[in-house]
């Protein structure tokens, strides 16, 4: 069923459940030039593993829902410090804020274009001093 929306549309859905369950530093990176996997990565941060499990449940239940779009995989459930969802066209990453922070999955891909996220409707996003900082730059 993936076909029905651009890789751009799913990982603005994806930020847009990620920023209704009050996710914050979201960032959707358009990694198609630099990657062969993958178009796009979303890269979320919730504050505990609770939160963990719910943006990563509600970005699972509005794509599936809206888009028709499920998950190939996902990894990290155990220990919901880092889960690692990829739908194929796109790859959401939830971090608890400490992980976030040691990995910097968004650096490692810096030269990636960065997409407005009032794309995906959000108008106020939350974001911690370094990744302000990153995307300022």
């Amino acid at each position: 069923m993936e076909g029905l929306l651009t890789s751009r549309e799913y990982a603005l859905l994806a930020a847009s459940a990620a920023d209704a369950k009050k996710g914050s530093d979201i960032i959707i990176q358009d990694v198609s030039e630099l990657l062969q996997i993958t178009d796009y990565f979303v890269v979320v941060t919730g504050q505990n593993a609770r939160q963990v499990d719910s943006i990563q449940e509600a970005v699972e239940e509005k794509l599936t829902q809206e888009a028709g779009l499920k998950p190939i995989s996902i990894e990290g459930l155990d220990g919901l410090d880092w889960v690692l969802m990829d739908f194929g066209s796109i790859i959401v990453h939830v971090f608890q804020p400490d992980i976030r922070d040691f990995y910097r999955l968004e650096t490692l891909w810096g030269d990636a274009p960065i997409v407005d996220l009032s794309e995906a409707g959000i108008q106020e996003p939350v974001f911690s001093q370094r990744i302000q900082e990153f995307l300022e730059r």
